[in-house]
């Protein structure tokens, strides 16, 4: 056992975490970028991949079962059997009808499964590694944990960019421009359309080729009601609501009263904080409307989704209405109208570039999630052999002793010394993250007339599937050497601000929102590697908490705080944003990270945890 014990902690520990990550990314980072991809709600994607995090939060009630029964690693390779299952199981809800709820429905499933993997791995990290080991490991394991999360964010969005691009329709650029007012524009008529298939490849039919907006102003009733004429006639001709929930809500009278107050504190919000915008007046932009529609029809039970926004140009050129199209068989040939609008306060003749881009982005997510059950099936396999055993095997035990024990095991923890502050401590050290991390995705996806940066799939892919991949491990490795060196009691406060002072840049982003990468991935480097090395700090204090005989389950605990702690703010993230516009909301973020910085000054940490200690053994 002292043999298998001593094996070298390099050749289990980077795959161990890095497989850790992946789910975890999956069922609270991907399924961000996936559901907004497929045209859900900011509020819709925040509340329920928010509530994803419940599996966490109430790990510690079963984390006694796989404390005292069977051995880690036994748990350890039974859930990654099951992930696998259920990441082939995901990718065949998507092309459904229902695929929110089934989807989201898996996703629960795999949180549990994941929450018990974590209780497993964890408790098997702390096992077969020593004090000044697990210091060491610490930076690396987080490293590679960060990398899959990564992953999720880099490399596997951009494998589904690249099936998206290589299954739909060529690019489509379309040129608006603001012409003096008393230039002649073409009126394009509907009835003047051919909507009969055209031979060969698929592609987007478009009219007029130029936009030109005469500028003029028009009264702001005629604004307002062909913006609302153009989502009505979208909606007729088979696109979908974008307002209709996307998960039906139980109808009672009980629901008018507990939206009443909500109500009233949501419209406070809107007037004190709420996103600036143009004064109301008589008069406002003058507007003009594009039309499209397909050249033939997909293929059955196909649905072929474009998106439409703003690539380039003046910002005073804006989209108001009809940035994403759905067809199908059913309505390939109805056309759809975008709507653009010119500010008011535009006087002299311009011009903005948008694009229209396409693709079956089920199909792409679909192919997705079987990779990922080939790629756990994979791991699987190789943790068998590769996984040191440990532990000494146990003798058969009921689950009814095992729960038993749970009241002691669980109880012990609480009766720890300043066990109430270090509880507050994992609740809000990262309250400005755990509300960024729900948001970040989709504002980097989001069109520059909702406040976005509009990337597509495969830059924001590239920008977090590269750089932020390297400067997030460089991060994590810097931080575990820094702790097994000196100690964690002396760079917590360092952790502290390299967690915190780096979300600022969103700020910036979202004020300036530059179209140019070379901008934005450095923001994005610096936000990465932040958080790669303040997170040592972080999982650090869970293992010096977790410290005793009961330590597996100790950590779980601790983990679910953590969890909690994500949970709840990320729930009313996407509302507040919503609500607020993301300008403001990522100040909000910032003001956040306050309270974790109060508490620092009152934790108790010995000096010596941590340090990596030279022995004869």
């Amino acid at each position: 056992m002292n043999k298998n014990k001593k094996k070298n902690p390099w050749s289990w520990v980077p795959s161990l975490y890095f497989i850790e990550g992946i789910p975890y990314t999956v069922v609270m980072v991907l399924s961000v970028v996936m559901y907004k991809m497929l045209g859900i709600s900011n509020t819709d994607i925040a509340l329920y991949t928010s509530l994803l995090y419940l599996p966490w939060v109430l790990k510690p009630l079963w984390s006694p079962i796989v404390d005292n029964l069977k051995t880690k690693r036994w748990w350890v390779l039974i859930m990654q059997f099951v992930l696998g299952i259920l990441f082939a199981c995901i990718a065949l809800t998507i092309p459904t009808t229902n695929f929110f709820k089934l989807s989201i429905a898996f996703l629960w499933l795999m949180a549990f499964t994941s929450a018990t993997h974590d209780i497993s791995a964890d408790g098997f990290y702390m096992i077969g590694l020593d004090e000044g080991d697990q210091a060491l490991f610490n930076g690396i394991r987080s490293a590679f944990y960060r990398v899959a999360m990564l992953m999720g964010q880099g490399v596997f969005v951009i494998l589904v960019s690249i099936l998206i691009n290589s299954s739909g329709m060529d690019k489509t650029t379309v040129v608006v421009n603001a012409v003096p007012a008393d230039a002649q524009v073409k009126t394009v008529l509907l009835e003047n359309f051919d909507y009969g298939e055209k031979p060969g490849d698929m592609y987007l039919v478009y009219a007029p080729k130029n936009l030109d907006i005469p500028l003029k102003k028009v009264s702001t009733v005629y604004a307002d009601s062909m913006i609302s004429a153009a989502r009505a006639w979208n909606i007729a001709q088979g696109q979908p609501d974008p307002d209709a929930p996307k998960i039906a809500k139980v109808k009672g009278k009980t629901e008018k009263v507990k939206t009443e107050k909500p109500k009233k504190f949501e419209n406070w919000l809107r007037k004190n904080f709420g996103a600036e915008v143009a004064e109301v007046t008589e008069y406002a932009g003058n507007i003009g409307v594009l039309y499209f529609h397909l050249s033939k029809a997909p293929e059955t039970d196909k649905t072929v989704i474009v998106t439409f926004g703003q690539d380039k140009g003046d910002k005073s050129i804006k989209l108001v209405e009809g940035a994403r199209f759905e067809f199908t068989t059913e309505n390939w040939n109805k056309p759809v109208m975008s709507v653009i609008q010119l500010d008011k306060k535009l006087t002299t003749p311009s011009n903005a570039q948008f694009d229209a881009e396409s693709g079956r982005v089920r199909m792409a997510w679909t192919v997705l999630f079987f990779c990922l059950s080939a790629m756990f099936f994979i791991f699987w396999l190789a943790h068998r052999f590769t996984l040191p055993k440990v532990e000494k095997e146990r003798r058969e035990q009921s689950v009814g002793k095992a729960i038993k024990d749970f009241f002691t095991t669980f109880g012990s923890f609480f009766k720890k010394d300043g066990i109430g502050l270090a509880i507050v401590f994992l609740l809000l050290f990262r309250l400005g993250e755990s509300q960024l991390v729900k948001l970040s995705a989709p504002f980097m996806l989001d069109t520059r007339e909702m406040g976005g940066l509009g990337l597509t799939a495969g830059q924001y892919g590239l920008t977090y599937g590269t750089i932020g991949i390297l400067f997030l491990t460089l991060g994590g490795i810097l931080g575990g050497l820094a702790v097994s060196k000196h100690g964690l009691k002396k760079w917590i406060w360092w952790f502290a601000i390299m967690i915190n002072i780096p979300d600022a840049v969103y700020i910036f982003l979202s004020y300036a929102q530059p179209s140019s990468l070379w901008i934005i991935v450095p923001c994005v480097a610096f936000e990465t590697f932040g958080y790669g090395f303040g997170f040592t700090a972080y999982m650090m204090f869970m293992i010096y908490i977790a410290r005793g005989e009961y330590k597996t389950s100790h950590y779980a605990i601790a983990t679910a705080f953590m969890a909690l702690g994500m949970m709840i703010p990320g729930m009313m993230s996407g509302w507040l944003q919503e609500v607020i516009g993301y300008q403001h909301f990522f100040i909000w973020v910032v003001i956040a990270t306050i309270p974790g910085f109060i508490l620092l000054k009152f934790l108790k940490i010995d000096p010596g945890f941590g340090k990596k200690v030279k022995t004869e053994n």
